[in-house]
């Protein structure tokens, strides 16, 4: 291997530097792509480490913005674990041919 890579031309580890760095740039595509698809680019999320002992350190505004963001989170949690629920039953069914 060694023999075969010094035997190379010239200018050959451009070609692995382009095929890396494109590598990198699909894969962070990806990753944005999924993130946006999961919610995890919503600038509400800071307001999901409050609770109500913490209503007097908080304006009466951002305290109402915290329970909205919260009461909206909660529901997409019972929304996803519906529906995690929902394809557990199917598969289930599928596997046991009904």
């Amino acid at each position: 291997m060694t023999e075969f890579i010094q035997n190379l031309e010239d200018g050959w580890t451009i070609y692995l530097w382009l095929a890396a760095g494109g590598t990198i740039i699909i894969s962070a595509m990806f990753w944005i792509k999924w993130g946006l698809q999961n919610e995890q680019f919503d600038e509400d999320i800071k307001y999901l480490v409050f609770d109500q002992g913490d209503k007097d350190k908080m304006s009466g505004e951002e305290f109402d913005k915290s329970a909205t963001v919260m009461n909206k989170q909660m529901e997409d949690r019972v929304r996803v674990l519906k529906s995690q629920a929902e394809e557990k039953r199917k598969a289930t069914e599928k596997k046991l041919g009904k």
